[in-house]
């Protein structure tokens, strides 16, 4: 067999199409690909090449002889359906919250911890978005100096949160330019011209999910069980990309000279950091590119063994559908997928 059968699993969202462009994008080998999503959106057709694709209504029967499944289409439907589709054979790289935490799930950015994504049952978990970009530009410091603790406060875009969300914003912005009062729906208020420390529902302990996730994950992903990690997750009016300051406590001091070379033969990493030509990071740079920018190294004065950063992704692209995408090129290149 020349190629894989493929499904995309939630195929009408945005990273669902995301997960389209980037197929054809990367030439992934493809030899037919199912289009799933709910009984809302079946019967649309979706470009591929020049082939248009059906979208079917998400079924039990839905995955038969597939390989793989590009799953994004929530924590609820990945619980239902991943395990179906494992047990049917595929491998599934799920990109919900489902089964990130799961002990024999292996929780994956192939430029920090591939390997375990050889030891998979069937599925793999691809990370949060806000972990994925900062465990990219940290691991590589992290394996030279290992890091003890992590502050990292997070501007992350709506589109986070979906294309129902970014309309919103645009909407509200439309609105507000025009005097006119601007409704909320999606978010608690208003996202244009504003900042929501509030992402994911508020934990006992007063952190968010969203945060507490930035902790779990770093720590299964680097294998780094006793790193400390305090984030404050904030969505800010901006459609693509989230933008991350992080301040890291090493075990030995490291200069921003170590850590600018280190992060410039990261795979997966940009350096951005040249503030004499005003070169750092930015959402609106890194839309649409694949990489993680970062920018703005400089020692944390307020710790000896401190550095500060300033890191850009775009959340859809290698916050998730890239993210997912690479994981199954990597099961294809070493063998790891299994039978077929």
């Amino acid at each position: 067999m020349t190629g894989y059968r493929v499904a995309i699993l939630g195929a009408t969202g945005m990273v669902g199409r995301e997960f389209i462009k980037i197929l054809q994008q990367r030439q992934f080998p493809v030899s037919d690909l199912v289009l799933l999503a709910s009984d809302r959106s079946a019967g649309k057709t979706v470009a591929y090449g020049s082939k248009q694709i059906v979208v079917q209504e998400t079924g039990k029967d839905s995955f038969k002889d597939i390989d793989i499944v590009l799953a994004s289409a929530g924590a609820e439907i990945s619980e239902e359906y991943s395990p179906i589709a494992a047990a049917a054979g595929a491998v599934v790289v799920d990109n919900s919250r489902a089964f990130r935490m799961t002990p024999d799930v292996p929780l994956v950015v192939p430029e920090v911890n591939l390997e375990d994504a050889k030891g998979h049952h069937g599925i793999i978990a691809n990370p949060n978005c806000s972990t994925i970009q900062m465990v990219v530009a940290l691991n590589p410091i992290h394996r030279v100096n290992q890091i003890k603790r992590i502050i990292v406060d997070t501007y992350q875009s709506v589109s986070g949160t979906g294309s129902n969300a970014v309309d919103e914003m645009f909407d509200q912005a439309r609105a507000i330019l025009e005097g006119r009062k601007a409704e909320a729906k999606v978010y608690p208020y208003q996202i244009a011209f504003n900042l929501l420390p509030h992402i994911e529902p508020f934990q006992d302990n007063g952190y968010s999910r969203e945060e507490m996730k930035m902790l779990y994950e770093t720590r299964k992903i680097m294998h780094a069980p006793d790193v400390l990690v305090s984030a404050t997750t904030v969505r800010v009016p901006v459609p693509l990309c989230h933008a991350e300051a992080i301040h890291i406590e090493l075990e030995r001091p490291m200069t921003p000279a170590e850590a600018r070379e280190i992060l410039s033969g990261a795979p997966g990493v940009i350096v951005q950091d040249d503030l004499s030509n005003n070169v750092y990071p930015l959402p609106s740079y890194g839309a649409g590119k694949d990489e993680v920018f970062v920018g703005r190294i400089r020692k944390d004065i307020s710790h000896p063994n401190g550095l500060a950063m300033y890191v850009v992704s775009d959340n859809i692209r290698k916050g998730a559908a890239l993210n997912a995408v690479q994981i199954a090129e990597a099961l294809i290149q070493n063998g790891w997928l299994g039978k077929r």
